[in-house]
């Protein structure tokens, strides 16, 4: 048990936000905690981390945190950076301290132990720090921290900037390769897959798949938690709830639970029913009154089962149909250049009338350049596109949705529609959530999550037959994700969209427009389709031969064949060890042999025979494979003169 928090509560200003939470860090369990936007999970992160403390209570309730050892939590808000005038190269290799003092010490073992004046007590040294290098990663580090920066959208050019040359985006990033580097014993992680390219969320899945400690993550990305948990805790109703397997078995227990509880919360308020209406029967006659005494000691020694919480399922719907119908063909897009400066792609695409695509690929390729030239925010370089007939635009970009406005949400409503009366007002604005004095609060007051809901209500007001999309899914919670799937797979107008969302991308997309490095692609189906294929094209070998620099060969065979050297070495020293030992084993025994005290016991003179027997057998392969790796060391002592 690495962490554990029995009955924890956590208040706010006086507002409670978590109270009776059991939770539980059990070795390497990956646990994900889920639950609705502002349920508190955030909240129980910083209360692991210690950001936060456990309210404190006057009932004789056993209340406590407790953690194994000095255990070590990482948990990204804490990250920082001391001096920001240091390199990225520079701040990140700081990490990588103690595993270069070792090698640093192992190089000097091993010179000694080529020129064979190490000591026995060196020789058992170099042992110890090789098994502790390898165990902490020091064979691969180097390539683990290259990989990072490459996912993470960084390259080689970027190792010499300094941290103050890097945008907020890019420093969170770098924060959080910084965190996974440091490799805590327990890895706190909220939404880690935001602003992460498809190919990045793969790769960090199995990265945290892999790690060897605890991982607690806050995520609404389904696919991904679906990869990498075996654990998770629900918070709902301000209680923690544990589920064993990943978020598809927690989404099947959680219902199973409630029907299971709910049908025998109905068996039972039948049964009591039954005989309360026997007590109300019975009580007042004389022979019966026993029988109804009865009945209510039965009702009373009953283990009640409580009525089961209903799920909290609130969400925004919009039941709209389009204005009007387009023509068959909505979308004509003809060797289209698209960036800024310069081209980042070029785009060749047809779309037809109840198409659902799919954007997706790497960051920085175009996918939202795309979108933003088509609908008009910025210029084509060159190339043509055009809509079709009838066809009513809806753009949704997440920057639109997280604007900063002083106007009430009833305002900003009412400005957009200023036709519609105040009673139309409120019921577009309920449908997503805005009811009472929630209308009455600033667009500067809201959450990430309900600016989304806010920029969604204006958008479906208008009854568009094209909806274009850029991450919608950013910021709503899971059953916000479920509602707009629902929404849009019912929807009869065409959908054109970027997301990194997977799941969200197999449920709506049926066709993708892929963007690579220097190609976008349409793909005839579906994401699930998609990764099949991939798969397989993954399957297929190829072979490419790298001719390294032979400065860079010549250097890492003679590393090889020193470490080769090294490995021998400590081999012979074993077996000549070894040798004596049996030596000595089969020496004793033979002197059993002439022991006066067992001349006449024949089993236990027979069972040294056969153990002495034994010893010269094993004496023998020893020194034969002393024979050999002496053979080979000496080779090697030659190439490296």
């Amino acid at each position: 048990m690495l962490l554990k928090i029995n009955n924890g509560a956590v208040e706010l200003g006086a507002e409670l936000i978590l109270k009776n939470i059991n939770f539980e860090i059990r070795n390497t369990e990956k646990i994900a905690v889920v639950g609705r936007n502002g349920c508190g999970k955030t909240t129980l992160l910083k209360l692991i981390s210690g950001e936060v403390d456990l309210l404190k209570r006057d009932s004789d309730e056993n209340v406590y945190i407790s953690k194994a050892g000095n255990v070590e939590i990482g948990y990204l808000k804490q990250i920082a950076f001391d001096d920001y005038t240091l390199t990225l190269d520079e701040e990140l290799q700081k990490l990588f301290a103690p595993l270069l003092s070792k090698k640093a010490r192992m190089d000097e073992l091993v010179e000694k132990m080529n020129s064979t004046v190490a000591t026995d007590s060196e020789i058992r040294e170099y042992t110890r720090l090789q098994d502790e290098f390898e165990a902490d990663g020091g064979y691969y580090y180097a390539k683990e921290y290259d990989t990072m920066l490459r996912k993470f959208g960084f390259d080689d050019s970027d190792k010499n900037k300094r941290l103050n040359e890097f945008s907020g985006g890019q420093l969170t990033k770098l924060a959080f390769i910084k965190l996974l580097l440091s490799k805590p014993d327990i890895l706190l992680l909220d939404e880690p897959t935001n602003h992460l390219d498809i190919s990045a969320i793969e790769w960090l899945e199995d990265y945290l798949k892999n790690y060897k400690k605890a991982v607690v993550v806050v995520s609404h990305d389904r696919m991904f938690l679906d990869k990498i948990v075996d654990v998770v805790y629900e918070i709902e109703h301000k209680v923690t709830h544990r589920y064993i397997g990943n978020y598809t078995d927690f989404a099947k227990q959680k219902r199973e639970n409630y029907e299971k509880q709910k049908k025998d919360y109905d068996l039972q308020q039948k049964e009591i029913e039954r005989l309360e209406a026997l007590v109300d029967k019975f009580k007042y006659k004389p022979t019966k009154a026993s029988m109804a005494r009865s009945k209510l000691k039965e009702i009373e020694h009953m283990d009640k089962i409580d009525a089961p919480e209903r799920f909290d399922t609130r969400s925004f719907h919009a039941n709209f149909t389009p204005e009007r119908q387009t023509g068959k063909q909505v979308l004509f897009v003809k060797d289209l250049e698209i960036g800024y400066d310069k081209p980042l792609s070029t785009v060749n695409l047809t779309l037809q009338k109840g198409q659902r695509i799919g954007i997706i690929g790497g960051n920085g390729l175009g996918k939202s350049t795309f979108l933003k030239t088509i609908v008009g925010v910025i210029p084509a370089l060159s190339g043509e596109y055009s809509f079709g007939h009838q066809v009513d635009v809806g753009y949704f970009d997440q920057q639109m949705a997280q604007y900063s406005s002083d106007k009430t949400v009833l305002d900003e409503f009412w400005d957009e529609y200023p036709t519609l009366d105040r009673t139309e007002v409120r019921s577009a604005l309920g449908a997503f959530m805005f009811s009472g004095d929630d209308v009455l609060k600033t667009v500067d007051m809201l959450s990430g999550g309900e600016k989304m809901r806010l920029a969604l209500c204006k958008l479906f007001k208008t009854r568009p037959n094209f909806l274009i999309l850029d991450e919608p899914t950013n910021h709503l919670d899971i059953i916000g994700k479920e509602t707009l799937e629902s929404m849009l797979c019912d929807f009869t107008g065409s959908v054109l969209f970027v997301s990194h969302d997977r799941y969200f991308i197999n449920k709506i997309a049926d066709s993708l427009l892929v963007f690579e490095n220097d190609t976008v692609k349409f793909l005839p189906y579906g994401y699930e389709e998609y990764l099949e294929r991939r798969t397989v094209e993954a399957a297929v070998p190829v072979v490419k031969t790298v001719q390294k620099p032979a400065a860079v060969q010549k250097g890492k065979e003679s590393y090889e064949l020193r470490k080769e050297h090294t490995r021998l070495n400590t081999r012979v020293k074993k077996l000549e060890t070894l040798i004596n030992e049996l030596e000595l084993q089969i020496e004793t025994n033979n002197e059993l042999l002439t022991s006066p005290d067992l001349a006449s016991d024949y089993a236990k003179l027979s069972e040294i025979t056969a153990t002495i027997e034994a010893l010269e057998q094993k004496l023998l392969d020893t020194m034969s494979e002393w024979e050999q790796t002496t053979q080979k060391l000496e080779t090697i002592s030659q190439e490296l003169i």
